[in-house]
């Protein structure tokens, strides 16, 4: 039997190329204790922090490739990042290290909405799949999920003052939760499309929601605790929408007199867009409120304060009087004195700023103690960009704009990727510019104005570069100066492909305006030049017209054939020097729209938007294989230098490793998160750069580590497997209703499977090395007289240290995560349950972890409750179990209650014995005295 084929593995080495995501928000985050410079951006599956000041990355918040960023939010803290992804978990990562700390997987599809509570020890999750859980931060575990939406969650929100929860949805609703009870006990339904977000603003009073229309509808909200008796509750707004079928009137609850709270409609804004309202944000104080939709505008309101609508009422109370006594003196009848202010006054319109591109979404702070507002704004073209708004004189304000983070990334998406000759640069296009990188560190060398870029070449050792637009131009450029040195009309239709001749002395470009031209470069006097020098042109030489339009060219690496791919959906092979017809390739159903040759000039690849790869002999044109290659049209394909593998690139976000020899799927390289529109490989064959879609650049490089394609494939089946757990209906728990509005926070995932097997395999052990010890017991005393040798230690135990069974089986269960531990819990079957609540028993009698013990006891007798009441076996150990629980749950509290005692007495005594008190005077006093130096400084700078 021979050696399996091995191949060398190609493995992820850079993400570059791109600012942010379109799919993600971006916000506020505060490093080593600056707040304003620094910002967090989704970067596909990575979160970047980006210095504005500087326009540089720094801090990679690293996710996994397989799922893209779709929400952050950060806590009240700012020191804890929560990232969600597209496949339904949320990471949360410490600002501080960079390092993610907890993973909560209980969504099926991608999360969209997340929120802190206010001392940020919750976090609130929303989903596509209309969901929302809510999480244990401290206790890393979720902690139950609220159904009850029937579409897309946008927004979570918990009340600073109250435990509650808003939720709203694109089913128009918006909900209220309370989360003592895990119930939903107010449903706004004023609401004629979908609610894409709302804030909470005047401590907890006002709601704000923005829709599908132009309207920011304001609504008032009274708390049942804080009326006063016999204060009148306000009335009833009628409904806005009573357009709502029967099934929906069921689940949606009137007003009345035992709710919690009563909410109703006081007016709304409106705004200067006419379409739908795609985010809504405050600012940590409620002051500034702002919010965009689908265009280039931000609209920015100011929300008055107390005092503030007081003078303002004040102001027009005192101007209605005096109307009111001109038009007595005319006779004329007498207008109302207004007694509160209209929505539009509390809520006033700042400023409106206008972006460069379309806002995707924004981040608003406060500076200078409110004098200024600074804004982030995270566009749709990859780019970051920063706007101040400023009080002028009067009430007037104004925004400019103070910088942007353009640089590190294109515009639009990168269509064509080349590699220079040396391996060390790669030069990118899009529909805007050209940007030359520097491989080693994925900085951006030069980049400069161009058409919209369909391919690229590098020639005259990489000095120079040539572009093909989809206008039709040749466009030339010296890479040192970073300017255009010529624009040539080069043809009428789209110029889809350069091939430059193996002699570098000149090239061929193919087009849609049905010819191929024949260029050569040349040394002509440079007019701008102060010295007698030269640069560089191109010259048209000859014209081959061909039959339909030239969607690829290739020259084979010796110079002696030529091919082109036409849109006719077949390839055409000539002699280079002669241009005579030599070969034909038919066998493709849909234009070939990309093609490469090897180096030995003996195998040409096409790859075609019938989803299909066909190797050809060169020699005589016949077809070696036909493989079904992508799920999805195939755009670019390029062999590895002196080899027959070849990489190939598709629109279904896919890169494909192949051999061209044994026909054979190598690997699948995974990470792009859209359409893969180009590939280049470097000359050396170690490195691969793609560009897609999500106008991001992703480096490969070739390691040293061998790759087998049975272990490929056998990945490919665990990955499957996988997937096919993900997607599993979630279990309905005993004594739970299929259609109960609350239910598990987790999910049944991969690592809950391995930790269940885990808690088995030492529960096996357990009864096995229980089983020995009672043997090993019984002969020694049926051998009292004779030595008995002592018993051998598993070497599981001994390799933790020589610990017990019983302390094994804890060790297990305390490595499992937090989060993971109810659904690992769920999967055992109960068979091992019946010999894990002794255990338990044991744990808790012993005071070994007695929380996480208590924890798995009192889910196992949820889940179980009907199979272990009826056991006449259990009911002993369930009576010890509960006597030895109470007692130890009460030895903890009281030494909670002991410590925290203590903590107090020492707060006392420091406050008695320093005469400040503790944390609070000491801050201000240092307030105070920064105040004065400032001044002081302020004055003699004056002086």
């Amino acid at each position: 039997m021979g050696l399996t084929k091995q191949y060398l593995r190609y493995a992820s080495s850079a993400t570059f190329g791109i600012v942010g995501t379109q799919k993600a928000n971006v916000l506020f985050v505060e490093l080593r204790g600056i707040k304003g410079k620094y910002v967090a951006a989704a970067a596909c599956e990575h979160v970047f922090i980006w210095d504005l000041r500087k326009s540089e990355k720094m801090m990679v918040l690293h996710g996994d490739k397989s799922s893209e960023v779709s929400i952050l939010a950060k806590s009240p803290q700012a020191q804890t990042l929560a990232v969600g992804y597209a496949d339904g978990t949320v990471k949360l990562f410490s600002l501080a290290t960079g390092e993610m700390t907890v993973t909560f997987s209980g969504h099926k599809s991608a999360v969209t909405a997340l929120g802190f509570d206010k001392d940020g020890l919750r976090l609130a999750s929303g989903s596509k799949d209309t969901d929302v859980i809510v999480w244990d931060v401290v206790n890393e575990s979720g902690l139950y999920r609220l159904k009850g939406h029937k579409g897309v969650v946008t927004q979570c929100h918990f009340m600073q003052k109250h435990n509650i929860l808003i939720t709203s949805s694109k089913d128009t609703f918006v909900k209220f939760w309370d989360i003592d009870t895990q119930h939903c006990f107010k449903t706004l339904i004023g609401h004629r499309t979908e609610v894409w977000d709302f804030v909470i603003i005047g401590d907890d009073h006002r709601l704000v929601t923005g829709a599908g229309d132009s309207e920011l509808r304001v609504w008032d909200i009274a708390f049942q605790d804080e009326t006063e008796d016999g204060a009148e509750v306000p009335a009833k707004k009628p409904r806005l929408s009573t357009i709502i079928g029967d099934d929906e009137e069921e689940d949606i609850e009137d007003d009345d007199d035992t709710s919690i709270l009563t909410c109703h409609c006081v007016g709304s804004i409106m705004r200067k867009g006419s379409q739908r309202v795609v985010s809504l944000s405050t600012d940590c104080t409620g002051r500034v409120l702002s919010c965009h939709g689908a265009d280039r505008r931000l609209e920015v309101f100011l929300v008055l304060t107390e005092d503030e609508r007081t003078k303002l009422l004040n102001k027009k109370q005192r101007k209605a009087r005096k109307k009111i006594r001109e038009k007595e003196t005319q006779g004329e009848e007498e207008e109302k004195i207004l007694e509160s202010l209209a929505v539009k006054d509390e809520i006033q319109t700042c400023c409106i700023l206008e972006a460069s591109s379309k806002i995707r979404s924004f981040a608003t702070l406060l500076e200078n103690d409110g004098a200024s507002v600074k804004m982030v704004l995270q566009l749709y073209n990859n780019s970051l960009e920063t706007h101040v708004i400023q009080s002028l004189e009067g009430k007037r304000w104004a925004g400019e704009k103070q910088g942007a983070v353009t640089l590190p990334g294109h515009r639009s998406d990168v269509r064509t990727v080349t590699f220079s000759a040396d391996n060390t640069t790669v030069l990118t296009g899009s529909g805007e510019s050209i940007k030359v990188w520097n491989r080693a560190t994925q900085q951006c060398i030069r980049s400069m104005k161009s058409g919209y870029a369909l391919c690229s070449a590098f020639v005259t050792g990489e000095r120079h570069c040539l572009i093909g637009t989809k206008t039709g131009h040749l466009e030339l450029f010296d890479i040192a100066a970073g300017v255009m040195l010529e624009n040539v009309e080069a043809h009428e239709g789209a110029l889809w492909a350069i091939a430059v001749a193996p002699d570098k002395r000149g090239f061929v470009t193919g087009s849609a305006d049905k010819t191929l031209k024949f260029w050569d470069f040349e040394l002509i006097p440079d007019p701008d030049s102060k010295e007698s020098g030269k640069r560089l042109t191109v010259v048209h030489k000859r014209t081959l017209q061909m039959s339909d339009d030239v969607l690829c060219v290739k020259y084979s690496p010796d110079q002696r054939l030529l091919a082109v791919a036409l849109l006719d959906s077949t390839v055409k092979v000539f002699f280079a020097d002669t241009l005579k017809f030599f070969l034909a390739l038919y066998g493709h159903k849909l234009p070939v729209l990309t093609m490469d040759i090897s180096s030995d000039s003996t195998l040409i690849v096409t790859g075609s938007a019938d989803r299909n790869i066909k190797i050809w002999g060169l020699d005589f044109g016949d077809c070696h294989r036909s493989m079904f290659a992508h799920d999805d049209s195939i755009m670019s394909l390029q062999f590895v230098p002196k080899t027959h593998l070849f990489f190939s690139a598709g629109k279904d976000k896919k890169i494909k490793q192949w051999d061209a020899d044994h026909f054979e799927l190598i690997t699948t390289l995974e990470g792009h998160h859209a359409e893969v529109w180009c590939l280049a490989v470097s000359s050396n064959g170690n490195f691969l750069v793609s560009g897609s879609h999500d106008k991001s650049l992703r480096l490969w490089e070739r390691t040293q580590e061998p790759l087998v394609l049975e272990e490929e494939r056998e990945m490919e089946r665990e990955k499957a497997a996988e997937d096919a757990i993900a997607h599993e209906e979630q279990q309905v728990l005993p004594g739970q209703v299929a259609s109960n509005e609350v239910g598990t926070a987790g999910r049944k995932t991969v690592e809950t499977v391995k930790a269940a097997e885990r808690i088995m395999e030492a529960l096996e052990l357990y009864k096995e090395e229980t089983a020995k010890e009672k043997e090993h017991r019984e002969t020694q005393q049926a051998h009292k007289k004779g030595l008995i040798p002592p018993m051998k230690m598993h070497p599981i135990l001994q390799a933790f240290g020589n610990i017990s069974p019983t302390r094994y089986v804890l060790d297990v269960i305390r490595k499992v995560k937090s989060s993971e531990l109810e659904e690992a819990l769920l999967v055992i079957p109960f068979s091992y349950v019946l010999d894990l609540l002794p255990l338990l028993e044991t744990f808790i009698n012993s005071g070994w972890q007695v929380e996480l013990s208590c924890r798995c006891l009192l889910f196992l007798l949820r889940v179980h409750h009907g199979q272990i009441t009826s056991s006449q076996v259990l009911l002993p150990i369930i009576d010890k179990v509960r006597s030895s629980s109470m007692r130890q749950v009460h030895h903890l509290r009281d030494q909670i209650g002991f410590n925290l005692a203590g903590l107090q007495f020492l707060h006392r005594e420091v406050e008695s014995r320093s005469d400040v008190q503790l944390f609070g005077d000491a801050s201000i006093k240092m307030k105070e005295k920064k105040k004065k130096k400032r001044k002081l400084m302020l004055t003699m700078a004056t002086s």
